[in-house]
C-alpha cells in the first residue's frame, strides 16, 4: 500500500484530499507548514508527496529544491493557488512531477497521483489496464475498445479505472462515490448513474452490468 504525504495548510483542502486517497486504498500523513513537510518528505518514508506552495514557515517551492538537492527522487504533485505559466515553469523546473491549480476536481488528482506512482519501478504497476478487448493506458489517459481509441474525462477515466483494478467485482454506489469522487454525496444522487451510462456509451453497455439493489459489475 503507497504512502503518500499531504503538505497543506488548508485543513479543509487537506481533509478532503486525505479522506479520497484513503478511499483509494492509499495511507496518507498531514502536514501543514514547510518545515514538517521537508522533514518528513527527506527520511524516504512516503512513496509520493502532495504539495501545496503557499505554505507558512517554509513555501513550496523553496521545500521541492531542498529535496531535490538532497538527492531525494519521492514523486511530488505541487498543488497551489498560482496558475501563471512563470510558476507553473518554476514548479516543474524545481523538480516537481505534476502540476495542479486549484480549485481542481479529486477525480483528476488520483489519475495523476496513479499515474506518476505508476511511473515509479517500486510501486509495482503496470502502465496499461487489460481486460478483453478493453484496455486503459494510464498514461495517456485513454482507452482503447478493440481497434477504437476513447477519449475520457477526468472521472470517466478514474471510474473506468476502478473497474478494471476490480474485475468481476461489484462495486456499490458508495464505493464508487467515496474511491472516484473522494466525499460524500447525498444518498439520492444519481452521479454514479449518470457517469456509469455515460462510461457504457463509449465502451460498451455490454460491459458494465448492472446488479439490481447492489451496484455494478465489470462482465
Amino acid at each position: 500500500m503507497s504512502r503518500i504525504l499531504i503538505a497543506e495548510d488548508d485543513v479543509h483542502i487537506a481533509s478532503f484530499v486525505g479522506k479520497g486517497l484513503r478511499a483509494a486504498g492509499y495511507t496518507t500523513d498531514h502536514v501543514a507548514d514547510g518545515e514538517q513537510a521537508f522533514t518528513l518528505a527527506r527520511t524516504g518514508g512516503y512513496d509520493m508527496v502532495v504539495l501545496d506552495i503557499g505554505l507558512p514557515k517554509v513555501d513550496g517551492f523553496t521545500v521541492l529544491r531542498r529535496l531535490r538537492g538532497e538527492g531525494v527522487t519521492t514523486p511530488v504533485v505541487v498543488l497551489t493557488a498560482r496558475d501563471s505559466v512563470d510558476d507553473t515553469v518554476a514548479g516543474l523546473e524545481g523538480g516537481a512531477n505534476d502540476y495542479m491549480t486549484k480549485p481542481f476536481q479529486f477525480a483528476e488528482l488520483l489519475a495523476r497521483v496513479r499515474l506518476r506512482l505508476a511511473d515509479e519501478p517500486t510501486a509495482g504497476a503496470a502502465d496499461r489496464l487489460t481486460r478483453g478487448d478493453l484496455q486503459l493506458d494510464l498514461r495517456t489517459r485513454r482507452a482503447r475498445v478493440g481497434d477504437r481509441s476513447v477519449d475520457l474525462t477526468a472521472r470517466e477515466f478514474a471510474l473506468l479505472d476502478l473497474f478494471l483494478r476490480h474485475p468481476d467485482q461489484v462495486l456499490s454506489r458508495e464505493q464508487i462515490l467515496g474511491r472516484v469522487w473522494g466525499y460524500d454525496f447525498d444518498p439520492a444522487s444519481n452521479v454514479v448513474d449518470v457517469y456509469v451510462r455515460a462510461l457504457r456509451g463509449k465502451i460498451g453497455a455490454e460491459r458494465l452490468a448492472t446488479v439490481r439493489g447492489m451496484g455494478y459489475r465489470l462482465t
